[in-house]
């Protein structure tokens, strides 16, 4: 019970210090009061656990990455293909909504692992990162370690291909990460960083008709298998970081990155019903832009994210009613349209957006809601169902839509509604724009 208690009076105590250091920071800054976080004892609360996962496995300012899921309520333990894995998505979101906590030191020790793993891959020395990590303290005399499990059955030590590989999408988040640690700290080593992955993006993803860019790499080292279809969400992604990274430095090889993937996204943009499509199918054996996939299969977050960018445009406001159209369930919304259940993190997208396009009560709605799935420990769960369809294959070699989301607690969801409760937007280092 004495236990117990000091561990709530620090809890506590943490929480207190880093509302005032965000509060601090807000008002330095001199935003306008609309800027303030649409929720804020929630935000807080956000903010502490974050802070408390990171810290759980390393030791002062030891370089870390943190494991993307916890047990769920009927389990002991994650399955182990997920056990050691801190997926990069999961982690550069998290280095995001830390900084915009105002928790910059813990957001630095994560940005750290990403600049070791950079530096230090076990095969590759491209600009590269990959799509996830071992989760825990990060030892920088080695080179970065990758997620894996002893087989038994096999007598093997096993990895999955997915995570060796490198989606287009998550080295574009990470850079969205290194930006943001630079515009937090003016540490260079973070811009010099965004320049090599997006310079990897650049020279390993553009289509070759230059429109957009392709999925990535996918599978074992060292020959991994390079994938021909292209994505809306990664095309967001590069918009995004690609624009970022010109705007904060006037490149204009990297502003033309930029215009591409934004190109791509008016391409995809299905005027008859007003939804961005998923992106492209892969055309043969030449890499250029293929065939606009059908809009029978949408998803969420290629709705949503355009908004978020900086040169947004009216033209795309159509997707909004897209949203509540083909993805509204109880609560929130789903993560496809085929509407079997709710994805947390892509209703707390929901509810930045709506910030960002100025329906603040709608926001503060959503956000309200996602209060009641949270774990004992304050994460919120990927999905209250015990399983989510994405309608998504994990990799070339799936024969079916493999990818699910699980009743587990889930760094990525977690870190989405912190920014949510903030009115973060993670594609401009910036509060979302405030509503006349």
């Amino acid at each position: 019970m004495a236990m117990g208690i000091r561990m709530l009076r620090w809890s506590l105590q943490n929480a207190l210090a880093i509302t005032a250091l965000v509060l601090s920071l807000w008002a330095a800054s001199g935003r306008s009061p609309h800027a303030a976080p649409v929720s804020e004892e929630f935000a807080h609360e956000l903010c502490t656990v974050l802070a408390t996962a990171t810290d759980a496995r390393s030791a002062g300012t030891q370089e870390v990455f943190v494991a993307s899921y916890r047990p769920g309520p009927k389990e002991r333990e994650v399955p182990p293909a997920l056990r050691s894995t801190a997926f990069t998505y999961d982690n550069a979101l998290t280095v995001i909504a830390l900084a915009a906590c105002g928790d910059v030191e813990r957001a630095r020790r994560i940005g750290a692992a990403f600049l070791h793993a950079l530096d230090k891959d076990r095969s590759f020395r491209d600009g590269r990162v990959r799509n996830a990590y071992r989760a825990g303290a990060v030892s920088t005399a080695e080179a970065a370690l990758l997620p894996g499990w002893w087989d038994a059955t096999a007598g093997r030590w096993a990895e999955d291909p997915y995570q060796d590989g490198s989606a287009t999408g998550n080295v574009a988040w990470v850079t969205l990460a290194f930006l943001t640690l630079h515009q937090a700290t003016g540490d260079s080593r973070y811009l010099a960083a965004a320049r090599r992955t997006l310079d990897w993006i650049e020279s390993r993803t553009r289509t070759a008709g230059g429109i957009g860019f392709t999925g990535g790499v996918h599978g074992y080292d060292p020959a991994q298998q390079r994938l021909g279809w292209a994505s809306t969400e990664h095309n967001i992604d590069i918009a995004a970081a690609a624009g970022w990274y010109a705007r904060a430095t006037g490149d204009a090889r990297i502003a033309d990155m930029a215009r591409a993937a934004r190109r791509f996204l008016d391409i995809v943009f299905v005027n008859a019903i007003g939804c961005f499509a998923l992106g492209t199918a892969p055309s043969g054996t030449d890499p250029s832009l293929g065939p606009v996939t059908e809009p029978d299969h949408l998803a969420l977050d290629a709705q949503l994210w355009p908004h978020l960018l900086a040169d947004a445009t009216p033209a795309w406001s159509a997707s909004l009613a897209c949203v509540d159209r083909h993805f509204a369930v109880a609560g929130g919304y789903d993560f496809d349209n085929d509407r079997d259940g709710l994805w947390i993190e892509g209703t707390a997208q929901a509810a930045l957006v709506f910030q960002a396009t100025g329906q603040p009560a709608r926001a503060a709605a959503l956000l309200d809601g996602l209060r009641i799935h949270r774990s004992p420990d304050g994460w919120l769960y990927a999905t209250p169902a015990p399983q989510l369809t994405t309608g998504l294959a994990i990799g070339p070699d799936s024969t079916t839509p493999d990818f699910f989301y699980f009743n587990r607690p889930h760094l990525g969801a977690t870190a989405w509604a912190t920014l949510a409760a903030l009115g973060w937007n993670p594609f401009t280092g910036r509060p979302v724009r405030a509503p006349p």
